[in-house]
């Protein structure tokens, strides 16, 4: 229930987080693991077919300033001024050591290269491994690397001068995004022949596309603002509709308090908070829920003592204790022998107010799922459970549900049963489409 094919027959590339493989997944990557597994799964919902994509920033000046830096901490040097600092880089030493010690006897070309690869697998392994345990899987791991490998990069450059949108100017290779909107043309390769990173995001676009995807979505941080006319003037460029078959989503940023501070810096990292470090302190369901629950244009705060309440004010508290709550009175229901079959089921016993507000809530849901859908924003459908859960709590303050004492079970008691069952479904429902657990017991 809830499910529909408003989007049966399209594939949908969605690519979210792409982290640097430079070190841990920290509070800026943390809202895309949750709403990006969140709208792949809601866009999955509405009959989409989905590809969940993760590009890997595996090329360029930071993979060597990384290698460098892992290097440093093995040798016991210095670490570069302008390197990587914090916890986890002596950590990656260490292992990338005792998996081979022999790497630190190489000539030092060849021994910067190792360690630049070898901590750079082991540091992706880790990602991996953090998102594992958040509950955020990808199909596609995408190396950036891979475009230039494949010469990608030249062939998306050709397709892009065959549409007619390429110039050169000053010895270097342009694409003239302004005449779709763009507020400037950008450069493809340079004078001197290098590739700019704007070249790998024009080749990546049109990679996207003729393996078949319809719609690209891609979901970027705060301080990628600028990204979303360029990448649009790239479809465009390409041939494509840039207000269909590319969507871009940029998030705003996350605070988090605890005992009234702001929460910044952390200790293995060295920078800003990790994402394993928010989910040692307030669990999976209450990351993932909290980071959901609101609209990603709106910088949002957590605040880490309300998500480690048991109380109504928690989000997550008050829509799981909901489902545990009727999973208890079915509990008690099958221990007392009644009947909580459809087929015993008479819509007629449902006279009173709160029951039909119930049912009327219950029927919202599959338009609420589409609506998430078409317009990206999975957070609608945390609202709706909330929203469920607290017109559930009101019928069942208000209508009795089991029987009292001696009084035997009617139909009305089914019939109430009934709706507590099919409220109790529709919240697992939707709290799948988060990626969040719906207890039988709290």
């Amino acid at each position: 229930y809830g499910q529909g094919d408003a989007l049966a027959g399209v594939r949908i590339n969605l690519e979210f987080i792409s982290a640097n493989p430079t070190g841990p997944l920290h509070l800026g990557h943390t809202r895309w693991a949750a709403v990006g597994d969140a709208l792949g799964r809601v866009l999955s919902a509405a009959g989409a077919d989905v590809t969940r994509e993760f590009y890997i920033n595996d090329r360029g000046n930071q993979m060597d300033l990384f290698g460098a830096s892992v290097e440093a901490a093995a040798l016991g040097n210095t670490i570069p001024e302008d390197g990587y600092q914090g916890a986890y880089i002596l950590d990656l030493a260490k292992e990338v050591v005792t998996a081979n010690s022999e790497i630190i006897n190489l000539p030092e070309g060849v021994r910067h290269e190792a360690f630049r690869e070898a901590a750079y697998a082991v540091q992706l392994k880790d990602q991996q491994r953090v998102l594992d345990t958040f509950g955020t899987h990808f199909d596609v791991w995408f190396s950036e690397r891979s475009l230039h490998q494949q010469g990608a990069v030249e062939h998306g450059l050709e397709k892009l001068r065959k549409e007619g949108h390429v110039f050169e100017e000053e010895g270097a290779i342009w694409l003239r995004t302004t005449d779709f909107g763009d507020d400037k043309d950008r450069v493809l390769t340079k004078s001197d022949g290098s590739l700019t990173y704007f070249s790998s995001d024009t080749a990546y676009y049109i990679n996207k596309r003729e393996r078949g995807f319809d719609i690209c979505i891609y979901m970027l941080g705060a301080d990628h603002h600028g990204y979303v006319g360029r990448l649009k003037a790239i479809a465009a460029c390409a041939g494509d509709n840039p207000d269909y078959n590319i969507h871009v989503l940029i998030g705003q940023l996350v605070k988090i308090m605890e005992g009234g501070e702001e929460v910044k810096l952390s200790k293995r990292a060295g920078t800003i908070i990790t994402l394993e470090e928010l989910v040692e302190k307030v669990g999976v369901d209450a990351a993932r829920y909290t980071l959901i629950r609101y609209p990603v244009d709106t910088p949002m705060v957590m605040d880490i003592d309300v998500l480690k309440r048991n109380t109504n004010e928690n989000p997550v508290y008050y829509v799981q204790y909901a489902h545990a709550r009727i999973a208890a009175v079915l509990r008690n229901a099958a221990d007392l022998h009644i009947s909580v079959d459809v087929k015993d089921f008479d819509s007629a016993q449902l006279t009173h107010d709160r029951e039909n507000e119930l049912l009327g809530v219950l029927a919202q849901f599959p338009r609420v799922v589409a609506t998430a859908a078409e317009l990206r924003q999975p957070h609608r459908v945390a609202r709706y459970l909330e929203e469920l859960a607290g017109t559930y709590h009101g019928f069942y303050a208000d209508c009795r549900v089991l029987p009292m004492g001696d009084e035997n079970p009617s139909s009305l008691h089914t019939a109430r049963l009934l709706l507590c069952a099919s409220t109790k479904q529709v919240i697992a429902n939707g709290l799948a489409l988060l990626g969040v657990s719906a207890p039988e017991r709290m």
